[in-house]
């Protein structure tokens, strides 16, 4: 792991309707880390997770995305300049195309990182088609990659559900990510779909070398996967640590169970 850092979030605020949401919430995000990023419902984890991706606007505090060329404060960026910035993320709730094919939801997202002048588009001119064939197959390699590609013109809303979240994933992938954010992945899942889903968050983590930014509710999950964790509660950030250190931590302890014990995970 690089001692670098991807991602830097310095005393960011947010409030709704005078509730404060996130209370001087300071972390950061080394290179190639897998962080996980917890807390009790409401904590303000997807908040957060919204801020970093464009979704939300700080009332205060900065957001930056560390490169090799400058330090760019991402903050007032929209979802899709955050993305072509190089950051991707999945959602708690699934958000798949599901009338759209397998290849399909993969290549709009792919289109984000790629120019197909909207002229060439309209006329279908031969330099569009030779585009968008290069960029199908382009597609249709990825798929295989996750063993997906025999599922390609399969529609979306027809996968089951551990599929769907791996074809997320794929999608997210598309964009060229330096940086992937993956709001509960696990959530609805059995143990065997988790299981498969660990071993996936490690093969992407590798295979594409990427810097992962977490949030899920299995503790088993989280404490097993990740090199280091941040725990929010009601809105401020109570720890950071390894997970060893999370686990022993008493105000993550009452925080999760309201008492002074043991956490399992």
């Amino acid at each position: 792991m690089s001692n670098s850092r991807m991602l830097s979030v310095d005393n960011l605020n947010l409030s709704f309707g005078g509730i404060k949401a996130v209370d001087q919430v300071t972390f950061h995000i080394n290179e190639h880390e897998l962080l996980g990023l917890i807390g009790p419902n409401g904590a303000g984890k997807t908040t957060v997770f919204n801020m970093i991706s464009g979704f939300y606007k700080a009332d205060s505090g900065t957001i930056k995305l560390h490169t090799k060329d400058a330090d760019e404060v991402i903050n007032e960026l929209s979802p899709d300049e955050v993305n072509k910035a190089g950051i991707a993320r999945t959602f708690q709730n699934i958000r798949l195309f599901g009338k759209l094919t397998v290849v399909e939801n993969v290549l709009l997202a792919m289109q984000q990182t790629e120019t197909l002048g909207w002229r060439e588009s309209l006329l279908r001119t031969k330099s569009y088609r030779e585009k968008e064939a290069a960029l199908k197959a382009h597609c249709i390699d990825l798929l295989k990659i996750f063993s997906l590609d025999h599922l390609a013109e399969e529609l979306a809303c027809n996968l089951p559900y551990g599929l769907q979240r791996k074809l997320e994933i794929v999608r997210a992938l598309a964009t060229k990510p330096k940086l992937l954010i993956l709001d509960e992945p696990a959530a609805g899942m059995n143990h065997q779909e988790t299981e498969d889903l660990k071993k996936l968050i490690h093969f992407v983590k590798q295979k594409f070398n990427l810097t992962v930014l977490l949030i899920e509710h299995d503790m088993k999950l989280i404490m097993s996967i990740c090199e280091r964790i941040v725990v929010l509660n009601r809105g401020v950030k109570i720890a950071d640590g390894t997970p060893a250190e999370v686990k022993a931590n008493q105000n993550v302890i009452e925080a999760y169970l309201g008492k002074r014990t043991q956490l399992h995970g």
